[in-house]
């Protein structure tokens, strides 16, 4: 008999841009494995294909981790079994890099008496260049993740003594990263980036200490948010309690925009704005800088949906669901036949037909990346009877690669680096496309001086922390 054949439902279904990935951190708390596991479970949209947890206890760090989603990976006996008042965890997206065990996190190094825990949020531009430096000094690696350099540089450096291996260590590593550190003797280690790109929060937890990639994470867990981590920032919870090193940081900020629009969930919060309402407010722009007359708008679930809910608010449409989601689809589904057309589409979403059929829809997106799943749809809805279709996106086009850790590194991933406006519209079979412009996206944060907060390369090239292109593949491969 012919063995049924399965497929990672992101790679026929969806076109959204994916980021690794999502940490949580616990300190002093008597079931810092379970609160590990619930911080990890509310970080679960930042990454589905591995999850993993380190604990330390009496001056041993012990961890386990697999391949799936955190309920999926974990179990009552697994956390039991998981003995330390302090913890990290990782849930994973690979960018381009293998999706094997080996490569899952917490990433674990034992060096004379000592075990250090690592998790790691981002992509280290220069990690080719670092990894050759070690291998030519005797080191050995067992993944092919950036993060293990980060390791194997500072047990290196730990000569300088702790906190000055940390420092030197950071030094010398240039892109996106927030971690999540954990050592044998249960010190808890949070390190930002000087650029800020990627989010990292400290929280209270009655007497204990943890640190989150969102705030939904603290939420979750019933954690006190104390604040967001600077940009450049190393912070030492132990026994002693909180050490802050500030590490020299350029002038403007490059936290990832995409963390508003999509990345986050809605109900976290970065630099004192909800993401749940900031999505409103990209959707209320849109209806300012593009109205048109239709019966409905809608989103595509769930990616557009607030900014839907505001375009509505602001334009006076109708607010529709006029797509349902299934919730129950697993990461991977058995194929069906060759005639079963477009099902890797309509397994996700159905159409309810006589909402749509001969209305005039606006449909708001948060990102067209490659276009494939948003052609799909549409064709789905023309044939359907819809009307008129009105594409609005909350978001400028993606035109230019990202380099610090989200999936379409190179330029000819891109639709909207190959097409013009104009021409995506009739590609995509669309009635009309707009793109909220720049200047409206950055405005409808409502931070002030937006444009020094924010990393926008995928939108204007501009990038924060110049890359070599010839390297583009061979940093990929670490990562």
């Amino acid at each position: 008999m012919k063995p049924l054949e399965t497929t990672p439902l992101e790679l026929i279904t969806d076109d959204k841009p994916r980021e690794a990935c999502g940490l949580f951190g616990v300190f002093d708390h008597p079931d810092a494995a379970k609160m590990c596991y619930f911080g990890i479970y509310a970080l679960q949209h930042r990454g589905q294909e591995s999850s993993g947890i380190a604990v330390a206890d009496n001056g041993i760090v012990d961890e386990y981790k697999g391949m799936g989603l955190v309920p999926d990976v974990f179990n009552m006996d697994i956390l039991e079994g998981l003995n330390g008042s302090s913890a990290i965890g990782h849930v994973r997206y690979s960018t381009t890099g293998s999706s094997v065990l080996a490569n899952a996190q917490p990433l674990v190094v034992r060096h004379r008496n000592r075990a250090y825990a690592v998790a790691h949020n981002g992509n280290l531009i220069n990690a080719h260049h670092v990894k050759a430096e070690l291998e030519d000094a005797g080191s050995i690696f067992q993944t092919t993740m950036d993060s293990e350099v980060f390791l194997h540089l500072f047990v290196r450096n730990l000569n300088l003594g702790f906190e000055d291996a940390l420092k030197a260590s950071v030094a010398r590593l240039k892109g996106a990263f927030s971690m999540v550190v954990l050592t044998n003797r249960g010190e808890l280690i949070g390190i930002k980036d000087p650029h800020g790109f990627r989010p990292l929060c400290l929280g209270r937890l009655n007497g204990s200490y943890v640190l989150a990639s969102e705030t939904c994470a603290l939420d979750l867990v019933q954690a006190e948010f104390i604040r967001e981590l600077d940009p450049g920032e190393i912070v030492i919870i132990n026994g002693d309690g909180i050490k802050s090193i500030h590490t020299k940081t350029p002038r403007n900020r490059a936290f990832c925009i995409f963390e508003f629009i999509y990345f986050a969930r809605p109900d976290s919060t970065f630099f004192g704005h909800n993401v749940y309402l900031t999505r409103k407010a990209h959707g209320q722009r849109l209806a300012q800088e593009a109205p048109v007359d239709a019966d409905l708008v809608m989103p595509f679930p769930d990616s557009g949906t607030y900014a839907a809910l505001g375009y509505s608010e602001a334009s006076g449409i109708p607010f529709e669901a006029g797509m349902i989601r299934n919730h129950y689809v697993g990461r991977t589904f058995i194929q069906p036949t060759q005639s079963m057309r477009d099902f890797g589409v309509r397994v996700k979403l159905n159409p309810i037909k006589e909402l749509l059929k001969g209305k005039d829809i606006i449909i708001i997106e948060d990102s067209i990346i490659r276009g494939t799943t948003v052609k799909t749809r549409v064709e789905a809805l023309r044939k359907l009877g819809v009307k008129r279709i009105h594409l609005r996106v909350s978001g400028p086009p993606h035109r230019f690669p990202c380099h610090y850790g989200i999936d379409f590194s190179t330029k000819g991933e891109l639709i909207a680096a190959k097409m013009t406006v104009e021409e995506l519209r009739d590609h995509l079979g669309l009635d009309s496309l707009y793109y909220l412009s720049l200047d409206g996206l950055l405005s409808a944060t409502g931070i002030e001086n937006p444009a020094a907060h924010f990393c926008k390369a995928c939108f204007d090239g501009s990038y924060p922390v110049q890359f070599d292109e010839s390297l583009s593949k061979h940093c990929m491969e670490v990562r």
